[in-house]
């Protein structure tokens, strides 16, 4: 009887062995390169918290924003662009929309895989890039010039951030 119970059970673990296509595991979507920049306050509001930008493996990049400092932004969608130049540019252009910031959650998620100008744009050309990014209060009106919270990524982001750094109103079009 033992026996039995032995046999049954090495044939159901060579059955769950199978490689079944269902049964296979999917590759990871990242190629495990990333990099993490501070995003500082911007205004009067005390809202901080970083940008991480990873590689996936079609080489796009997925940029996860999440902020800090969220109070009461329920049902709120906080616009993000990623602007050419450091934060301390005056009329920047917009490189590309990011999804917005959910202002009860304090987070975002955007897979990017081509600039405002349509050009395709990788992981290594993100990471490249002299730019910010600038989490607006709003899309338009005098909130959109209330930048609450930005920070410097790819070669700008050597460039240190404090509280005395200027943060520039930058073109929303």
């Amino acid at each position: 009887m033992m026996y039995k119970v032995l046999g049954v059970l090495i044939l159901g673990y060579l059955m769950g062995c199978s490689s079944n296509e269902s049964d296979v595991k999917k590759p990871l979507d990242f190629t495990g390169n990333q990099v993490s920049y501070t995003l500082v306050s911007g205004s009067e509001y005390n809202i901080s918290g970083t940008a991480v930008f990873k590689e996936r493996n079609d080489h796009t990049t997925q940029i996860n924003i999440s902020l800090s400092g969220m109070n009461g932004g329920k049902g709120m969608q906080l616009p993000v662009h990623l602007h050419l130049g450091d934060i301390s540019q005056e009329k920047a252009n917009v490189a590309a929309l990011l999804n917005p910031v959910d202002g009860g959650t304090g987070k975002s998620e955007t897979i990017l895989k081509q600039l405002a100008d349509e050009s395709t744009v990788l992981y290594k050309d993100v990471i490249a890039l002299n730019a910010c990014i600038k989490v607006h209060l709003a899309t338009n009106g005098d909130g959109a010039n209330v930048i609450l919270s930005a920070g410097n990524i790819g070669s700008a982001a050597n460039a240190r951030l404090g509280n005395d750094t200027p943060i520039a109103v930058c073109k929303s079009e």
